[in-house]
């Protein structure tokens, strides 16, 4: 391979430097064309054709670049223009007679279509996905469009703690499934839906994902950004496309997260799209036809269950609730061995950790194990010795740490006293009265 000569790695850094300048690039790669890189030239010249595709001297020197052949003479004197009649005198005759110019290089005739496939490698594709059409109208309905997991290997085993509500899952959605011939019985339908409801962090969607392992189903999981559009009518339709969705790949868990912001009161919503978007979510729920969701099952969460509209938690919809507090004590030692399982730790007392971090979130204890090997690296690295994660470092970390979840409950604590109409919320009037939080 030729060296490159320090004129040229030269006009590489300009060229770094300003990379949207054209004339410069042009000029790196005609000195590399002229040092024989011919490779190199090309692919600047790719470059420049992407920015300014109809420069003639860019195409002129691709054309030199990939061999095109020269103009003849006589071709070049039909191309020229006819002389113009000279005003001025006449040059003297002892003036040295100039050169002729070089005959410039024909592309009539050359290949792009062959040069385009050469320098493919060279130069990504400026455009990755179609357009959307001037209406915003894509393509939605393309099941390859909506992310569906295959069924996981996460069961309800894997979820530390909670017996209560792993009692309710299983009343719910696991024994109807299991047990087909006391389901056809008892006229159970392989259908229904759930709202988890809790503070933030303490373990909704991963429960839901071990719902959807446990039936051996496929998981869909949704947001607010995957069905709200700007253009009328298209957040409705995303929303019919989610359930069509599942309803090929049934069975299918529908995962509806933060449902609050899909299914909000429509009483306090002053836009319409919202309006209709919350009335397609209902109209799914139902199912177009008789059994249309037939093994669709529906799980929904979020921080802010008061919030969600009443007419989804009517009958046959998201018609239980389910309370996911932070984890008890089992559920806390399953997070943190899971947490430090891969980093260096001795001498660690669960027992007394456990009694430290009650009323932590998932998300607080895994803040938490970060925290502590934070501790033991700045330390190592002060000392210049490397040392194990120990019980002070964890200690440390959890005293840094307050419960994230104190601001929900501070929330949450007047809905239970003055808005549990019906006993809706009669399990966390439970758990405060237990907590003395009430």
């Amino acid at each position: 391979m030729l060296a490159e000569s320090p004129l040229i790695q030269s006009m590489r850094t300009a060229v770094a430097a300003a990379p949207d300048d054209v004339l410069l690039r042009l000029h790196l790669a005609e000195l590399l064309l002229n040092a024989g890189h011919t490779d190199a030239a090309v692919a600047e010249v790719a470059v420049t054709l992407q920015h300014a595709p109809c420069d003639v001297q860019a195409r002129e020197l691709m054309a030199r670049a990939m061999g095109a052949p020269a103009v003849g003479p006589g071709e070049a004197m039909a191309a020229a223009p006819p002389p113009a009649a000279s005003t001025t005198a006449p040059p003297r005759a002892s003036a040295p007679e100039q050169p002729p110019a070089p005959a410039p290089r024909s592309t009539v005739g050359f290949d792009w279509k062959a040069a385009e496939n050469q320098v493919g490698d060279v130069v990504p594709p400026r455009f990755t996905e179609a357009p959307l059409a001037v209406d915003g109208n894509g393509d939605p309905g393309d099941a390859a469009a909506w992310d569906v997991e295959l069924p996981g290997t996460v069961r309800l085993a894997d979820v530390g703690g909670m017996p209560e509500v792993k009692e309710r899952l299983e009343a719910a959605f696991l024994a109807p499934l299991r047990n087909p011939e006391l389901r056809r019985l008892y006229g159970k339908s392989l259908r229904g839906g759930l709202l988890l409801y809790g503070p933030p962090g303490c373990g909704k969607t991963f429960i839901a994902r071990a719902v959807a392992g446990e039936l051996g189903a496929s998981f869909l999981s949704v947001s607010v950004n995957d069905v709200l559009d700007m253009w009328i009518g298209n957040s409705e339709r995303n929303m019919h496309e989610v359930f069509q969705t599942a309803r090929r790949q049934a069975p299918c868990v529908v995962f509806l997260d933060e449902v609050d912001a899909l299914g909000g009161k429509r009483s306090r919503t002053q836009s319409n799209g919202m309006r209709n978007t919350v009335n397609q979510l209902l109209t799914e729920l139902d199912g177009i036809d008789a059994g249309a969701n037939e093994g669709v099952f529906v799980l929904a969460a979020t921080n802010v269950p008061w919030d969600v509209d009443i007419a989804l938690r009517r009958p046959g919809r998201l018609d239980r609730t389910l309370l996911v507090l932070p984890p008890d004590g089992p559920a806390r030692e399953a997070i943190l061995r899971y947490h430090l399982r891969d980093r260096p730790i001795e001498n660690v007392d669960l027992s007394k950790l456990l009694k430290a971090t009650d009323g932590l979130s998932g998300a607080d204890l895994a803040h938490l194990c970060e925290g502590a090997a934070e501790y033991a690296l700045l330390d190592s690295a002060r000392t210049g010795t490397v040392r194990m994660i120990g019980m002070k470092d964890m200690l440390a970390a959890a005293g840094q740490i307050a419960p994230s979840t104190e601001p929900w409950f501070a929330a949450a604590r007047n809905v239970a006293m003055y808005a549990n109409e019906g006993g809706m919320y009669d399990d966390l009037v439970a758990y405060l009265k237990k907590k003395r939080k009430l």
